[in-house]
């Protein structure tokens, strides 16, 4: 047989060394991931190739009688195992088995609210980084009786360079010390420079670390290993497509009953302990038995594949074993969130791939998933196992795991586990709060839901709304902070919004050759799949283009979220936490529409400081003021998307920071404006920008080229102008003048204007302003000196019926 690891091998030069046995229990796969090139494909998981239930349960049984021949009868009675997810859901359950007496968690990238974080670490390689501990039981990780905490299993599908169990021990040992740690893996493949990093730890702690695995071995890579990767990985999706097995059309899946026990938990997430162990033992050949009588007997089922759910693994896979103990012809394997690269050769380890949208509603929102080699697997049915959280319409939608499964196989059948809720704490148990997952449309903002999430709690029931001029006074006297309430919002006339509708369509393709440069600068010298975090809200309509551009022309849906930033207060750090929990921080670029004098540039990176992995560099559709490296256009020109307010934003208020509404565990607030549902105009602006993204294709890619050799450093030339500025109008408050058309239109609508500084002969883009200068009467005065085609001045010292830069009324003594 042809090892499946040849492919890649052939053309990176990636070789395995070890044990004589490597190569039956590994292939290679190339990753869609810029931090590691290679995937270790194990052929014996259950993960991504489809094996038998008894071989792939019978490893991890294997590798738990060896833990417990190690400790003894004694200490393994005291054990607890921890497993990896996703991974290694399946096989830690498995290890735990074996050990017989040992209760068993896995790690988790699904928060619950009910239940607070024991733990949680960082598997940097990962596609999904973040890993949560959610014991049910306070007290898992102190099990042991009067002698102490007893040993700590970690299991995990291979150990590698050693940085997901170094991170999980230094987490847990500093919470829950012990003296005796096992780690258990299929394969051991640290390379010689990381075998001494376990030992390090035990010197330092004191505690004994022993490994055991099936087998040992090393990858060597090339130095280069990971830019051949990326681009043997571009090249094949450029001339490749998933290849799928024709068959005849399918007829909607088959639901079977399972009889679940009642109060059984579907798995590890939230602890599995021997009692329930033996119950799920107890009530398989029940279960066992109904499935087949719902396929139709052996006979009609023919070859089965029992296909899990990213992390529930164990209870598909003792369901495939207890019909494989029936008698039937059935293999098991997973969805998964790691995007890998297919490819149909004998000697690779991924021949196919089904992709479908995420359908269980993720904390880190929607997003793609797949399955691996089921395709071309010569199954006649497909049995997908999920929990109840994921029946959702998106499984049973057009497009989605069923739809797909059908393609792949004759006959598609569903059995549902109920997910286990935890119970819930006390306030007194209560560690560490667990975030809710962010607000979508449509019941948050009027985008669609997989646009952007909003990391915001909804404020829409609170009255926060005051008059223009009953703010500024506020805040220009140190009552109040201008984030403490909202404007009331702007209704524009007939004649202002005629002027928004040629505004947008005059400058649409501008937009879009601005949306397609910064989009593009971002994947090419951030990340090539970069989470998108927009400041909201002004950047938050920047964010959801550059998603479809990314789409557009890419094909990759790109994660986009929406936080808050406010000047003098910082960013969301609770919105940095939730995103620094389900993805790696080093992708996280955050966007704005526009940068003014560069005030919140500054305040990002100074707010980031105690945030280590996020980049403080925002990306921006325009940056007028020189402010930072990752922009669209340099230009000052109108961007119908600051003509309004929420109108334009998905209906969605500017933040709100208010220590009797924003508690230390909660995001910052904003409003859904649902009443404004008829004006609004959100998705018309994206579809008018996103409408001329093909037209606009050939100038973008020469406006990259241009910038990737360009001198693009910022010059802060726009501070040194609103500095000026601000000394020679006698305002001497550089944050009451606001530079450009965006910031100039924001003082118009939502500050008391003192007067408006207009570029001469700046034309079309200064329409809007001149109209709301006149609505509101303040005067407009032409500049050949200005660096922005307009600079808003915000009336200094304001008192109302103040007309003076000193605060004070004209006449009044």
């Amino acid at each position: 047989m042809v090892w499946t690891g040849t492919w890649v091998s052939d053309r990176l030069g990636i070789e395995l060394a070890g044990d004589d046995e490597l190569r039956g229990l590994l292939g290679l796969a190339l990753r869609r991931n810029p931090k590691r090139a290679h995937l270790l494909v194990s052929g014996v998981l259950g993960k991504h190739v489809p094996q038998l239930p008894s071989v792939v349960h019978g490893h991890g049984v294997t590798l738990g009688r060896r833990v417990r021949a190690l400790l003894g009868p004694e200490e393994a009675a005291r054990a607890v195992v921890l497993g990896y997810a996703e991974t290694a859901t399946a096989l830690g359950h498995a290890v735990a088995d074996g050990l017989e007496t040992a209760p068993y968690l896995h790690s988790t990238r699904r928060p619950v609210a009910s239940v607070p974080s024991a733990g949680g670490f960082e598997e940097s390689h990962s596609h999904a980084t973040s890993h949560l501990l959610l014991p049910e039981d306070p007290a898992f990780f102190d099990r042991g009786g009067e002698a102490g905490r007893g040993p700590l299993v970690l299991v995990d599908d291979e150990f590698s360079t050693g940085n997901t169990v170094l991170n999980t021990l230094r987490d847990l040992h500093a919470r829950h010390p012990r003296d005796h740690y096992v780690i258990v893996a299929l394969v051991d493949m640290r390379a010689p420079g990381d075998a001494g990093r376990l030992a390090a730890f035990a010197e330092e702690t004191g505690a004994r670390v022993d490994v055991v695995a099936h087998a040992r071995g090393t990858v060597r890579l090339p130095e280069d290993v990971l830019a051949r990767g990326l681009r043997l990985v571009e090249e094949q999706d450029g001339r490749t497509a998933d290849p799928l097995v024709p068959c005849a059309p399918a007829a909607a899946p088959v639901r079977l009953e399972l009889g679940w026990p009642a109060g059984l938990p579907d798995g590890g997430r939230h602890g599995f302990t021997p009692d329930h162990r033996a119950r799920l033992r107890e009530a398989l050949p029940a279960m066992a038995a109904r499935i087949v009588d719902g396929l139709g007997g052996p006979e009609q089922a023919g070859r089965v594949l029992v296909l899990g759910f990213e992390e529930l693994m164990y209870a598909p896979l003792v369901l495939a074993r207890a019909l494989e103990e029936a008698g039937l012809d059935v293999r098991f394997s997973t969805t998964t969130r790691s995007p890998v690269l297919a490819v149909d050769d004998p000697g690779y380890a991924i021949r196919t791939r089904l992709a479908f949208p995420a359908h269980d509603d993720p904390a880190d929102g929607p997003g793609e998933r797949y399955a691996y080699n089921v395709a071309g697997g010569g199954f006649d049915t497909v049995l997908a196992v999920v929990d109840s959280a994921a029946d959702t319409p998106a499984l049973h939608a057009p497009g989605g795991l069923l739809a797909q499964l059908a393609t792949a196989a004759p006959r598609v059948a569903l059995a549902v586990v109920p997910a286990h809720t935890p119970v819930p704490r006390t306030p007194d148990r209560q560690e560490s709060p667990v975030l809710p997952a962010p607000l979508r449309g449509p019941d948050f903002s009027s985008y669609e839901p997989d646009d952007v999430g909003w990391l915001l709690q909804d404020l829409s029931a609170v009255r926060l709304e005051a008059p223009v001029e009953e703010r500024e006074e506020a805040v220009q006297s140190g009552g109040a902070h201008y984030a403490e309430s909202l404007p009331v919002e702007y209704q524009p006339t007939e004649e202002y919004q005629e002027l928004y509708r040629d505004a947008l369509a005059g400058s649409a393709a501008r937009i879009a050759r601005a949306v397609g440069t910064v989009t593009e600068l971002v994947l090419a010298e951030r990340s090539p799949r970069p989470v998108l975090v927009s400041l909201a809200r002004a950047g938050t309509p920047v964010g959801v283009l550059m998603r479809r551009w990314a789409r557009h022309r890419h094909g990759t849906e790109l994660p986009h979220y929406a936080v808050s930033i406010v000047r003098g207060r910082g960013i969301d750090a609770n919105a940095l936490r939730w995103l620094a929990a389900h993805h790696d921080p080093a992708d996280v670029v955050f966007v704005d529409g526009w940068t003014g004098k560069g005030a919140i540039t500054r305040e990002l990176a100074d707010a980031l400081a105690g945030f280590p992995g996020f980049d403080p560099e925002i990306a921006v559709l325009a940056d007028p003021g020189s402010c930072v490296r990752t922009y669209g256009t340099r230009e000052d020109f109108l961007i119908p998307s600051a003509c309004l307010n929420s109108t334009v934003s998905g209906l969605i208020s500017r933040t709100v920071l208010r220590d009797d509404l924003v508690g230390p565990h909660d995001y910052h607030g904003a409003k859904f404006y649902r009443e404004l549902s008829g004006s609004d105009v959100s998705r018309d602006f994206v579809a008018a920008v996103a409408a001329r993204f093909d037209e606009v294709a050939d100038a973008v890619d020469q406006q990259v080229n241009e910038a990737a050799s360009a001198d693009r450093a910022p010059t802060w030339e726009g501070w040194a102008a609103v500095e000026r500025i601000s000394e020679e109008q006698g305002i001497h408050d550089v944050n009451l003048v606001k530079p450009g058309v965006g910031e100039t239109t924001r003082v118009l609508l939502r500050r008391v204007p003192w007067k408006i500084l207009a570029r001469r002969g700046a034309g079309a883009d200064l329409a809007h302003i001149r109209l709301l200068a006149e609505q509101r009467g303040v005067p407009v005065e032409e500049r050949d000196d200005l660096p922005y085609t307009c600079v808003g001045l915000i009336h200094p010292r304001y008192t109302r019926g103040a007309t003076g830069a000193d605060g004070k009324a004209v006449g009044s003594a």
